[in-house]
Order: C-alpha cells, then sequence, then structure tokens
C-alpha cells in the first residue's frame, strides 16, 4: 500500500518547535507586496469609468476608476500635460495607462497615471482631443485675438482643391451676390497625408502675395472644403495648419465640411461657417447688405437735399430778419416811435396835472366860499330861528296860553306835581299865561 501524499498544508510541520518563526512588520509587508505588484504587474492598460475626481491644490488629481464589479484608486501627477488632464472628468469612461503600486501610507494598490483616452473613440479622436487641448493652453482659440473681417472686401484668397465641389459652392455665391469680388485661389490637396503641408504652404503664400503687393493685396483667406469622414477631414486637424492659421497677418474664415463638423481650424479661424457656401455669404454679406442701400440712395438723398434747403431757407428768413431789424433805418423809426411816445406821454401828463390842479382850485373856491362871515352869519341867524321856533313850539308858555297853569314851590322854585305831599302854611306860587297868584296851603 502506497504512502499517502502529503497535504499542502502540513500543520504538525509547520508549527515544527525545531523551525524559528518569520515576523515581518507592516511596512515590510507592505514593501514586499509593492514590490512584487510593480514586478509582476507592471505597467498596463486599463479601462473604466471615473468618480470622485480630485484636483487638488498640488496640481496633483485624485480618482477612482470603477465597473460594474470593482474600483482602482488611481493618481496622476502634476507634471502630465494639459492635454492628458483636459480628459478627466466624473462619469467618462476612459482608457488609462500607468504602473500599479502600493500607497505603503495607506496600505493601498493604486495606479500611477501616465497616460490618458477616451474609451470609445479612436486614435484620430483622441489626438484631435489632444491636440485641441494643447493649442486651447497656448490661446490659440482666444477670442480677445479674433479679428472682425473687412466689410467690403474687394479681393480673397481661396485654400482649397480646384476640382472640389467646395470652389464651386463658393465661387456660385461670390457671382450671384458680389460679381466684383476677386478670387485668388491657391491650390493644395485637402486630404490625405501630404494635404496638411501643402494647405499651411498656401496660406503662407497667400501672405506673402499680400505683402509684397499691397496696391492689390488680399483682404481675407476663405479655408475650406467639403464634407467627409473624420478621417477626410483631418489635415484641418493637424498641427501645422493650426499654427499657419494662427500666424496669418490676413484675417481667415473657416469653412471645413458640414455643419456638424468641427475642425482644429475652425476653433483657430478668425470667424468659422458651417459650410463653404455659408462662408461665401458671410464674406459678400457688407457688399450684398449695401444693395439695399444704394438703391434706397437716391430717395434718400432727395429728402436729404430737401431737408437741407428747407434749413437753409429757413436761416436766410432768419437772417433777413435779423438784418432788417439791425437796419439803421429800423433803429431811426423806432427813435422817432419812442419820441412821439414820450410826447404824448408829456402831453397827457400836463393834461392830467392841470385836471389836478383845477379840481384843486375848485375846492379850494369851494370852501372859500362856504366860509364867507355874512353867508355863515345868516345860515347861523336862520338856524336860531328855526330852533327858537320849534323852542317855542315846545315850551310852557303855549300850553299856558290854553288855559294851564304851573304851580311851583315858592321858595325853592320846584314845580309841584302831588297835592299829597304839601303842607300846611307852605307858600306857593301860580304860573299863570299872563302873571303870577301867590298862595298859601290851609
Amino acid at each position: 500500500m502506497s504512502k499517502p501524499a502529503k497535504s499542502q498544508w502540513d500543520f504538525g510541520e509547520l508549527f515544527s518547535p525545531a523551525e524559528t518563526r518569520k515576523v515581518l512588520s507592516v511596512w515590510e509587508l507592505t514593501s514586499d507586496i509593492k514590490r512584487l505588484l510593480e514586478k509582476q504587474v507592471g505597467s498596463i492598460w486599463v479601462s473604466g469609468e471615473i468618480t470622485n475626481l480630485r484636483v487638488q491644490n498640488s496640481g496633483h488629481v485624485y480618482f477612482t476608476l470603477k465597473d460594474v464589479a470593482a474600483q482602482l484608486s488611481c493618481v496622476l501627477f502634476r507634471g502630465t500635460s494639459a492635454a492628458q488632464r483636459a480628459l478627466l472628468a466624473d462619469g467618462k469612461k476612459v482608457l488609462l495607462q500607468g504602473e500599479v503600486t502600493v500607497y505603503e501610507a495607506r496600505g493601498q494598490y493604486q495606479l500611477i497615471v501616465r497616460t490618458v483616452e477616451m474609451q470609445g473613440v479612436g486614435a484620430l479622436q483622441i489626438a484631435f482631443e489632444k491636440l485641441k487641448g494643447k493649442l486651447a493652453a497656448e490661446g490659440l482659440f482666444a477670442p480677445e485675438r479674433k479679428r472682425p473681417l473687412p466689410q467690403f472686401p474687394q479681393r480673397i484668397g481661396l485654400v482649397t482643391s480646384p476640382t472640389g465641389a467646395a470652389i464651386r459652392d463658393v465661387l456660385n455665391v461670390v457671382q450671384r451676390r458680389q460679381p466684383g469680388l476677386e478670387v485668388l485661389l491657391a491650390p493644395c490637396r485637402v486630404q490625405g497625408q501630404e494635404a496638411a503641408g501643402e494647405i499651411a504652404e498656401a496660406i503662407r503664400l497667400l501672405n506673402a502675395f499680400s505683402q509684397r503687393n499691397p496696391a492689390t493685396g488680399i483682404d481675407l483667406i476663405l479655408l475650406t472644403r467639403g464634407g467627409g469622414s473624420l478621417e477626410d477631414l483631418w489635415a484641418f486637424n493637424e498641427e501645422p495648419v493650426a499654427r499657419a492659421i494662427y500666424e496669418s497677418a490676413l484675417p481667415v474664415v473657416s469653412a471645413v465640411g458640414h455643419e456638424i463638423d468641427f475642425t482644429i481650424a475652425d476653433f483657430v479661424a478668425d470667424v468659422r461657417a458651417a459650410t463653404p457656401s455659408a462662408a461665401a455669404e458671410i464674406i459678400t454679406e457688407g457688399v450684398f447688405a449695401s444693395r439695399e442701400f444704394v438703391h434706397a440712395a437716391p430717395a434718400m438723398m432727395q429728402r436729404i437735399m430737401r431737408r437741407k434747403l428747407e434749413y437753409e431757407t429757413e436761416q436766410a428768413s432768419s437772417l433777413a430778419g435779423r438784418l432788417a431789424r439791425l437796419h439803421p433805418r429800423r433803429k431811426l423809426n423806432e427813435a422817432l416811435q419812442r419820441l412821439d411816445d414820450l410826447q404824448a406821454s408829456l402831453l397827457h401828463g400836463l393834461k392830467t396835472a392841470a385836471r389836478a390842479r383845477r379840481l384843486i382850485f375848485e375846492n379850494l373856491a369851494g370852501r372859500f366860499w362856504r366860509a364867507r362871515p355874512a353867508l355863515h352869519l345868516k345860515q347861523r341867524r336862520e338856524a336860531l330861528r328855526q330852533l327858537k321856533k320849534r323852542l317855542q313850539a315846545l315850551g310852557p308858555e303855549q300850553v299856558l296860553r290854553r288855559g294851564y297853569s304851573i304851580t311851583l314851590d315858592a321858595d325853592t322854585g320846584k314845580v309841584l306835581r302831588d297835592a299829597a305831599r304839601l303842607k300846611s302854611g307852605q307858600r306857593l306860587r301860580t304860573r299863570l299865561a299872563k302873571g303870577e297868584i301867590k298862595s298859601a296851603v290851609e
């Protein structure tokens, strides 16, 4: 009978008294695990969704990469390019390249990120986002550097393929809206490996031509091509084209692809148009809009001249009126009229003064007439006579003449009215119409 196999976990042998145990510190164990991970795993690519993104003041970025079953701590240190950092955001699905290691202070394994790519897009889209972030950081897209287009361009430079649909669209719109606009073509390929270099060189050639011929220089450059896939439009996403647009002394209009297409050239250009036809309309808008102004100009000029004539007529009338008011004859007439007014006022004043003097004299004469002594004495006598008559009419003599008498106290002369109040022996004096009677009371 064979001997049974030895168990993998032979605890008796493991804890043999003869064996000496090896005890590790936490740091030693963590360091061993770190070396093992870095050696066995090393640099890897991993995909997942970003969550818990934190940007520290130090510039380091910490986040968690997760999927449906697990999560991984990640760190992107400050030295990583801005284009890589711009791709990080909560909820984004990304591809990360980096080294797996252990953060010993926490005993936690993590990924030190070296490269960031967007998950689910091709290499061209990743390159697009990287270059876009890089150029944006350098200020090539800054709004303050965008230049306005000339309102009435006379000559433009056209950078496109001479056989493509874009040039036909542009020329058709120009012919319809501004036939007098000169178009100087700088032909180039707009697709393929050599296209980016030819586009950049065409932009530089048009700038050089404009500088050498200032009298017949170019007003702006139109960079355009028709629609296509991302690969077809890729020449307009390359850095040489972006640099040539940025360095151009002439304003650049970019019209690449259809309305939904955006290229790096669109972001760097001074003006972006949705299509080649839209770009031509933008360029010719000033002249096209001025047609209505030119059409209405004669009527407007007539209105202006009529208003001007009315104004000048009014001004002439005003000046004539002022001249008439300032003429010496006008001043003399005004002085004569003033003299007449003063003369009339003087005569009126003299008449008024004479009338006042006459009234005063008449009043004084009346007062003097009324104040004559003879007339006054006569009037007083007449008044006295009238009073005397009234007094006589009311006096006791008239009563006595009618048969009445008045009895008085002989001693006091008081009129007696009550017989009961008389005393015996009291002496009385009775006055009749003629004479008096003396008596005594019995």
